[in-house]
C-alpha cells in the first residue's frame, strides 16, 4: 500500500474514516448513482468541517498535535453527548 494511502487509512490521522468508507460503500452498492448517497456525502462533509474547526482552534492555541488522536476524539465526542455531524 502506498505511503499516502496508508496514512489516510490511519484512524489517528483521518477522523472521518468511517464516513469516508460509508460513502464509498454507498456508491458501490448503488452503481455510482450520486443522488442515492447524498446523506452519506453530507455526513462526511460535516465531519470534515467539524474536525477542521477543532484542528484550527488547536493550532491557534498552540496545542500539539493539531489533529487530536483517535482516543482524544472519542473523549471529545463523549463529552458532547451526541454526534455533532
Amino acid at each position: 500500500m502506498p505511503v499516502v494511502t496508508k496514512r489516510l487509512r490511519d484512524p489517528d490521522v483521518n477522523p472521518c474514516l468511517s464516513e469516508s468508507d460509508a460513502s464509498t460503500r454507498c456508491m458501490d452498492e448503488n452503481n455510482y448513482d450520486r443522488e442515492m448517497c447524498t446523506t452519506c456525502f453530507l455526513k462526511y462533509r460535516n465531519c470534515r468541517k467539524f474536525w477542521n474547526a477543532i484542528m484550527v482552534e488547536r493550532r491557534r492555541t498552540g496545542v500539539k498535535p493539531h489533529m487530536p488522536t483517535a482516543a482524544e476524539r472519542e473523549k471529545i465526542l463523549g463529552a458532547m453527548g451526541k454526534m455533532p455531524y
